[in-house]
């Protein structure tokens, strides 16, 4: 029988492990959804049973459980009947009335025919029908589909956000999403910030994609248990975990722009409650590459080392689950003139170049507790630490940024009555210390901020739900405020959702640190004062609204059809304007007028049997910001954008043989260029387009290989770098970036799992 395993507990001991494993996860990122445990006896022994398949009655909602017989399945409005089923096992059909179950199946006698079993497998990217919250979950499947080296790539085949690049020097890529930059999207790792303050430029190359586990995209205002930032959304990654990551995987990469990688994770069960893993990435490019003759590297010579460190313990008995990590990453990057020589060029005028050194360090703590007893309640406890250590210069420029960073979040879940009414009760504390140095001028602050907050959730498990929250904050910069934010879902026929949603959403606008690309050029810094504590600016506050709409439907059994559309719009009270406006000068300033980003995306998604699967979006975004000049649109922002992406799968041999094939499309429109020596006023760039395909050849259940192109139309800007000539004169300018710098990529790899 497959997928036996060494009895670990007594069946009572795995019905605790479950609920409090599923309440604890569920704490951490709240869905509506059902967990489980499957499990099976033989020989009076307890065995998890795997690959077990559970849906929902007269529904495509399905799914499998895991290699410890665990399940997280979505809840439907139209059903609550459970159906299991397992190849020489008995069928189950159960009515599911609460939040999790634990299930003992039964073996079929061996002279009773066996059925056969129609399930759907599940999707890599899914977008709820249930989630109040306009959610895009995206599992580590749909992360294999291109060249995910790390969390900055990771986005390519996802058509909530768009992916460009930040400048012609660095290679970094930035994402956005609502028309809006990074910055204003809280970007957490399992709901602890992470992405912020000096991290913004850099950060999300900072982890690797084969940690990635999970992520979970939400668009508009999100919820108030994480903080006040969120303005556009919010983006959360999940990461292995040891218990059931694999105890051995190798992922070695190569590509022809020379960069070369690898990731080795290492895990163990020490005992019944505590594992731990140790994942190790590296990577490396040495090649120096000027495709385009202006004497300046494409593409940056650099090196990486990142190291993490888990280890997750749970007391079944008592009802307490914890997980304690801790990272080291070391990045630097060497870019520049192909001619540059660090060690007697630095400083001086004789070859332009930059090197960007970074070290950070992370560790955190998470705390869980659940009583079996109340399964409606549970406790949990965060709290990080983060160094982050940056020194850098740009030619003449020089820029050094250290922050640390301590954060904790206390919680409590509970009910009101019943299970219909749910609610939250929180508090976070965060205090982050700033050392900054800018072209040899010190800024030096402290962010210190308090904050308490209340959620609650009604969902009538059928066509209505709501979340309102509310938190306030004590803020040493801001003062007192209050953040308000809502959701509403309504299901009016079956099958198509209403979603609307609104709040508001604060930040700080770490000027230096989101804006690294201004060091790369040769422009002023010109800082307007308001009195405010932070670089004599205020903070930013905004409000975001949105409607959301979405329809599945199928033609025929095997053809199903998802419609979707979404409109968000972002008005901000208070913003902190980046002026490119003026030739030879950068500016900041509080806003004096509007500022407003409105968003619409229609999406289609089809899905043919477990063969194919297409998925299409069209985005238009209408930015525009009062400068001191006009109110103008955007710079380099496409007004237009459009999205396809095919995947095929063959039918897996017996011994697990597949071949999967990937294809991704990217329409960009025109996008605004600001006047420039290289650009007129009011001119626009050129629209182009972009391919990116992947092969993958799975062998057998623990090897596979891939291999693939990105650009593969190899598009370039022309003259990326503006006075590239003449490096140090007052027109060099090499952030005015609208399309890829370095042409077509062609990249190889091999993943090995034990």
């Amino acid at each position: 029988m497959g997928g036996r395993l060494p009895k670990l507990f007594g069946s009572e001991i795995m019905k605790k492990y479950a609920l409090i494993l599923s309440l604890c996860w569920g704490m951490i990122f709240s869905q509506d959804s059902l967990q489980g445990l499957i499990q099976y006896q033989d020989n009076n022994n307890i065995y998890p049973l795997v690959g077990a398949n559970v849906f929902w009655q007269n529904t495509t909602v399905g799914t499998t459980t895991n290699r410890n017989g665990f399940f997280l399945l979505e809840r439907v409005p139209s059903t609550n009947i459970l159906i299991m089923s397992y190849l020489g096992f008995k069928t189950d059909t159960l009515k599911i009335e609460s939040s999790f179950i634990s299930h003992q199946m039964v073996q079929s006698p061996k002279d009773e025919l066996k059925e056969v079993i129609l399930n759907q497998r599940k999707k890599p990217l899914q977008k709820s029908f249930i989630e109040t919250q306009n959610i895009l979950k995206v599992s580590s499947e749909e992360l294999l589909k291109a060249a995910c080296c790390n969390l900055s790539e990771s986005f390519e085949t996802n058509p909530a956000i768009d992916v460009n690049f930040a400048d012609a020097l660095t290679g970094t890529k930035q994402i956005k999403m609502l028309g809006l930059s990074s910055p204003y999207l809280l970007i957490s790792e399992e709901n602890i910030p992470m992405v912020r303050g000096a991290s913004q430029a850099y950060g999300l190359s900072f982890t690797p994609g084969t940690w990635v586990e999970s992520i979970q995209i939400s668009k508009g205002a999100g919820s108030v248990t994480n903080g006040f930032e969120s303005i556009a959304g919010q983006i959360n990654t999940e990461l292995k975990k040891p218990l059931t990551d694999d105890p051995f995987f190798l992922n070695l990469f190569a590509s022809a722009n020379g960069r070369y990688e690898m990731n080795t994770h290492f895990n163990r069960k020490i005992n019944d409650r505590l594992s731990t893993g140790l994942l190790v990435h590296g990577n490396k490019r040495t090649q120096k590459f000027d495709n385009n003759k202006d004497r300046f590297l494409d593409l940056p010579v650099s090196e990486q080392i990142n190291l993490m460190n888990r280890w997750q313990y749970i007391d079944s008995e008592k009802g307490w689950i914890s997980f304690l990590s801790w990272k080291y990453m070391n990045d630097e990057k060497t870019l520049g003139m192909e001619d540059f020589n660090p060690e007697k060029d630095r400083g001086e005028k004789q070859s332009w170049g930059s090197q960007i050194n970074t070290r950070r360090w992370d560790t955190s703590l998470k705390l869980g507790y659940v009583s079996p007893e109340i399964p409606y309640q549970s406790f949990g406890f965060q709290t990080a630490y983060s160094n982050h250590d940056q020194n850098s210069y740009f030619g003449l420029r020089s820029y050094a940024i250290e922050h640390q960073s301590f954060y904790t979040h206390l919680l409590f879940n509970s009910i009101i009555g019943n299970t219909l009414n749910k609610f939250k009760l929180g508090m976070n504390y965060s205090h982050d210390d700033y050392d900054e140095w800018v072209d040899g001028t010190n800024f030096k602050r402290k962010d210190i901020n308090l904050g308490g907050y209340f959620e609650f959730s009604y969902n009538n498990n059928d066509n209505f739900s709501w979340i309102g929250g509310i938190r306030v904050d004590f803020h040493n910069n801001f003062g007192t405020f209050v953040t308000p934010r809502i959701h509403l879902r309504y299901v009016p026929i079956e099958k198509f959702v209403i979603r609307l949603s609104a709040g508001s959403g604060r930040k700080a606008a770490h000027i230096f640190a989101e804006n690294q690309t201004l060091f790369a050029t040769n422009r002023n810094i010109n800082i307007q004062s308001s009195g405010g504590k932070i670089y004599g600016l205020n903070p930013e506050k905004a409000w975001n609204y949105g409607l959301g709409v979405s329809k599945s439907f199928y033609l025929g059994a095997a053809n199903q059809f998802n419609l979707s559309a979404d409109y968000y719009i972002t008005n901000f009270e208070k913003q902190v304007v980046v002026d490119w406006e003026i030739e030879r000068e950068i500016s900041f300033y509080n806003l004096d007028g509007k500022s407003a980003a409105k968003s619409f995306q229609l999406e289609l998604n089809y899905d043919y049997r477990n063969f194919l699967n297409f998925r299409a979006a069209y985005k238009n975004y209408d930015v525009k910001t009062d400068y001191k000049s006009a109110f103008l649109q955007k710079p380099l922002l496409a007004k237009n954008r459009f999205f396809a992406n095919l995947g095929l799968e063959t039918k897996k041999s017996p011994k697990s043989r597949q071949w999967r094939w990937d294809i991704t499309f990217h329409y960009v429109g025109t996008q605004r260029l600001v006047q420039t020596q290289r650009d007129e006023l009011n001119s626009f760039s050129p629209a182009f387009s972009l391919w990116n395909s992947q092969l993958t050849w799975v062998i057998s259940k623990k090897f596979e290989v891939y291999l693939g192109g990105e650009n593969i139309g190899d598009y370039q800007q022309s003259a990326p770098i503006i006075g590239s000539n003449d490096p140090f004169g007052a027109d060099f300018d090499a952030a005015q970036v609208y399309a890829p710098v370095f042409g077509v990529m062609v990249y190889s790899g091999l993943r090995l799992k034990i």
